[in-house]
């Protein structure tokens, strides 16, 4: 990258930054020097790579960035250094926002200057960003202080990432609190703690003990008088989530005291190369079948979480020895039964917009459920979580997960205000509001909780009695297929209506309109990949034969116009 002028808008800076913390931060940042060639992006996930790939210079940078934006929302940023489901040796490192979600996505692009930024340019770049970022307030704004809240997972590369980290954030005068080991889902909920303490919005105690005691509390309400048959097994994919969901397990019932049995296995922390290896949420969802470790029999409960418990998906193995997923659809459908029927029972039908938001990934057997049988409305967004939380967000109670099991149900201001203030008029209203409230509480309303998800998930079957067996037989998942298909170039393939058709190359989308026409409930998509030069094809149709055929023709009609262009012309 040229000089960092060149992407900042303002050649001059407005206010010039006092010399000795310019020099602070070439200081801080001499360790960790760009390997020659490498180019970072900042995506849903933020940064994600092998550790030893230049990410701590990358790590530097966002501390940098947090203690910039920190300044421009007056309030405590968090950073997460995570690789989430990826490999062991992987790492990576996001920011987030006051109200534990998402980095604005207008940010992005910052970040990602300056992660490409060189050691040589990184103080000009960080004036020039201050300058930009803070250009209408600049002069009142460099005395307020910076807070900062991190947190990491298990891998061995995080130490050495964190001491970046807290390189950067010295260097520019930075308050900040190290929570140590957290799951990616309890660093999001520490930021809104600190953020909405002292105020009527207050999330909760910005401790893991608060975290705990919150989420348990809410466990027993919406238990009162229920009972879950069975145990279940969660497999931790040797990540942060084990120890963790050992903690909170001290806080719950018993099943004996009318709780529940939780079986960890898949905890192992001790053992780096373990961490995601033939275990986790990715591993179920993408290999179709239970990590070996498992030992779960027939109809035995079973969910996986993933590296970082912001992932999770439920499975199970019928009587006859077939391997059964009840993934992030299932999840998603299954709370929207529980919270459409205790709005009912409260008397909130009218006052409350229950919606559920899917991706094109979801099975469309979901969302004909959820629209002829629930009656609900579904709203479908392009990939990525942080498209389906702002959807959400636009429902009094909206309830999101992609099907790879990261998703969370958001309550608006007025459905809480609803809720906790409508006066029942008999027990079995009162029942209700307070299962609505308790799950306010219960739910991680700021990201994905693997944790939290998990807990909901075993209330409701509990509520409606349901055996793993009921739960899957809610709707038929009609056959799917998902085909990645090499191109030269993903960047020719464009899309519109989330990501359901293609716009761009020419004539392609009209070639799949035909080849979908010739199969019962024939329904198929190609997107490009954010990552690799490659675009996934994804097909569904009334039988498995169908769809698997469906699938190689519209990922034929991909290769051909995703072909590298004929030297010969």
């Amino acid at each position: 990258m040229s000089g960092s002028t060149s992407v900042f808008n303002q050649p001059k800076p407005v206010v010039k930054l006092e010399q000795a913390l310019l020099d602070a931060i070439n200081a801080g940042i001499a360790p960790y020097p760009i390997p020659d060639g490498r180019k970072y992006g900042y995506g849903t996930a933020g940064f994600r790579m092998k550790a030893n790939l230049g990410l701590n210079h990358v790590v530097y940078t966002v501390g940098l960035l947090a203690a910039i934006r920190a300044k421009k929302r007056n309030a405590t940023i968090g950073i997460m250094i995570t690789a989430s489901h990826n490999p062991a040796e992987d790492n990576g490192v996001k920011l987030v926002d006051p109200m534990g979600d998402m980095l604005e996505q207008s940010w992005e692009g910052y970040a990602t200057v300056l992660a490409n930024t060189s050691n040589e340019e990184m103080a000009q770049a960080y004036e020039h960003l201050v300058n930009e970022t803070l250009v209408d307030e600049i002069r009142q704004l460099q005395d307020r202080p910076a807070n900062i809240v991190f947190g990491r997972d298990t891998r061995t590369s995080g130490p050495s990432l964190i001491k970046a980290l807290k390189a950067a954030l010295d260097a520019v005068g930075a308050t900040y609190h190290d929570y140590g080991y957290l799951t990616t889902p309890q660093l999001h909920y520490m930021v809104r703690c600190v953020n909405t303490q002292n105020t009527p919005y207050a999330f909760g105690e910005a401790t893991e003990d608060g975290y705990y005691k919150k989420m348990a509390n809410a466990f027993k309400t919406i238990m009162y008088g229920r009972k879950i048959h069975g145990s279940v097994t969660a497999d931790c994919a040797n990540g942060v989530g084990g120890p963790k969901l050992q903690e909170l397990i001290k806080y719950l019932p018993t099943a004996a005291e009318g709780g529940i049995d939780i079986k960890v296995i898949n905890d192992d922390v001790l053992k780096p190369e373990a961490l995601n290896f033939d275990c986790g949420a990715d591993y179920v969802k993408t290999k179709q079948k239970a990590p070996p470790s498992s030992k779960a029999g027939p109809n035995e409960r079973c969910c996986s979480l993933d590296g970082d418990a912001d992932r999770v998906v439920y499975y199970f193995t019928d009587s006859n020895g077939v391997f059964r997923l009840l993934d992030g659809d299932r999840i998603a459908t299954l709370g929207a039964v529980f919270l459409a029927e205790m709005a009912e029972k409260a008397g909130l039908s009218d006052k409350l917009k229950i919606g559920l938001v899917q991706t094109a990934y979801a099975n469309g057997a979901s969302t004909e459920y959820v629209e002829k049988v629930l009656k609900l409305p579904v709203v479908v967004t392009p990939t990525g979580v942080k498209h389906l939380h702002h959807a959400a967000a636009r429902f009094d109670i909206g309830v999101y997960f992609e099907a790879n099991g990261h998703g969370t149900i958001l309550f608006s201001d007025n459905a809480t205000k609803t809720i906790r203030e409508t006066q029942p008029k008999n027990p079995g209203q009162k029942h209700a509001l307070d299962s609505l409230s308790a799950s306010i509480d219960l739910i991680n309303q700021t990201v994905g909780d693997a944790i939290s998800d998990m807990l909901f998930a075993e209330v409701v079957l509990a509520h409606k009695a349901w055996t793993m067996e009921n739960w899957l037989n809610t709707y038929i998942d009609l056959p799917n297929r998902l085909v990645r298909v090499e191109v030269h170039d993903r960047s020719i393939f464009k899309t519109e209506d989330a990501e359901r058709k293609l716009v761009s190359p020419k004539g392609a989308q009209e070639e799949i309109t035909r080849l979908v026409s010739n199969y019962t409930k024939g329904r198929s998509f190609a997107r490009a990949s954010g990552t690799e030069d490659a675009v996934r094809v994804y097909a569904e149709a009334y039988s498995k034969h169908e769809a698997e055929a469906l699938a190689k023709h519209v990922a034929d009609v991909v290769k051909k116009f995703g072909a590298a262009p004929d030297p010969r012309g």
